[in-house]
């Protein structure tokens, strides 16, 4: 099957599942497009299971779409640039102590809990999951996906301070996740050494490297930005053709030379923020285009991704443990974002002043989404690379399906019981 091919097909089917949600379904837009396309996995499965057609061709275009290459090579680094794109600097700043403590030790302090909790659960099944690989999923599913939650927020009209914070924790801690799960990873295959050296080398060049990278080509693409701007040119395509540059040609520099991607990919994008937010101080139209242009970006990529997760199950293997261990799990995954939100704030109140933040609407914010998926994916073969990706699969679809259509009931629920307008 052509490249060519896979992208049509995926495109068609993300048309028609947009189309079906907006006329029928009516979810919203990437819940209702991810309930469509899961449906009719299914479907497919139930058809070939008893004998009604075959369904080599679907599974062959799920194999031949590549999700983890597709997402970690190529959309991720457009989702987090187009997300960090819009974010109000200015209020991000005011909030970065919470944020960046939320986005490392919280995800560190989620990753050890489920790690634990789940090496207990699977010996207690029977299942053979060693230690490392127990944190390994821990770090996998910890990363929260705002693409839904804030669409969500902005809905119910929540507090603005908890949507900052929440859109600026999961933009960093999916960067965070994935530096996390490469050490990890290269800890349990032998290739990183687990001294305090060992450790602190790597993050000192992945992390950081990422971070200084972004800071440069950011700062770089930003000045270049606002010379077109400041010299009256009124030719958005050149601005849109640098953002595009940066974002792609900063992802693979970062690949390259060995350092984050998606690090890169967050700094960079906040640097179009800021220029975004210059212009409109020089009532500039470029911001308009610009804006528009990776809006339109960012709900496209999010319609497809929420597809490719539909149609993974068609080449998962379900086992009857597997759904007996995620009934467990997911409470779990649950208790552990409430105690990676509230214990690390609990610390950083008696150093510095930051907002009283809702324990219970930041903890059932907690979606996961393709992220979890993609790193799932990319695990080796010698590793109990099922288990994982079974678990994380089905916690991910109950994240987004229930969560996902709870979440504004129960802001609501909050607002009317805090009596907050």
């Amino acid at each position: 099957m052509s490249l060519f091919t896979v992208f049509a097909i995926v495109i068609t089917l993300t048309a028609v599942f947009s189309f079906l949600n907006e006329v029928y379904i009516k979810l919203p837009g990437t819940i209702g497009i991810m309930l469509a396309s899961l449906i009719s996995s299914i479907v497919f499965i139930i058809l070939g299971f008893i004998g009604f057609g075959h369904i080599e061709w679907a599974t062959e275009l799920v194999i031949a779409a590549d999700f983890n290459h597709l997402f970690m090579n190529g959309m991720l680094s457009f989702l987090l640039f187009a997300a960090a794109s819009r974010v109000n600097v200015n209020k991000l700043k005011e909030f970065a102590w919470t944020i960046s403590y939320l986005a490392t030790v919280g995800i560190v302090i989620s990753s050890l809990f489920i790690g634990f909790s789940m090496y207990w659960l699977t010996s207690s099944l029977g299942v053979d999951l060693p230690i490392i690989y127990a944190i390994l999923f821990g770090a996998i599913i910890s990363p929260i996906d705002a693409v839904v939650v804030i669409k969500i927020l902005k809905r119910v009209n929540a507090d603005n301070t908890m949507e900052t914070i929440i859109t600026g924790e999961s933009l960093f801690n999916d960067a965070a996740a994935v530096v996390l799960f490469v050490l990890l990873l290269g800890i349990a295959s032998g290739t990183t050494s687990m001294t305090v050296i060992g450790i602190g080398k790597f993050f000192l060049w992945e992390a950081i490297g990422g971070l200084g990278l972004g800071l440069v080509l950011g700062y770089i693409t930003h000045f270049m930005i606002l010379q077109i701007i400041y010299r009256g040119s009124d030719n958005h395509i050149v601005i849109i053709l640098l953002t595009l540059a940066l974002v792609s040609g900063g992802y693979t520099l970062a690949e390259l030379i060995g350092v984050s991607g998606p690090l890169t990919s967050v700094v960079s994008g906040l640097f179009l923020a800021k220029s975004r937010h210059d212009a409109i101080g020089t009532k500039h139209e470029h911001s308009h285009y610009v804006s528009d242009f990776w809006e339109v970006i960012d709900e496209v990529l999010n319609a497809v991704l929420f597809v490719l997760i539909g149609l993974e199950v068609l080449i998962l293997n379900f086992k009857g443990t597997y759904f007996i261990g995620c009934s467990l799990v997911i409470p779990i995954i649950i208790i552990a974002r409430y105690i990676s939100v509230e214990f690390p704030l609990i610390f950083l109140r008696f150093f510095r002043r930051i907002p009283k933040i809702k324990g219970f609407i930041m903890t059932w914010s907690g979606i996961r989404g393709g992220v979890s998926i993609a790193l799932a994916l990319s695990l080796p073969d010698d590793s109990p690379r099922d288990i994982i990706l079974i678990f994380t699969y089905i916690v991910v679809v109950f994240s987004i399906l229930v969560q996902g259509l709870t979440l504004a009931p129960a802001v609501k629920w909050y607002k009317n019981r805090s009596g907050i307008e």
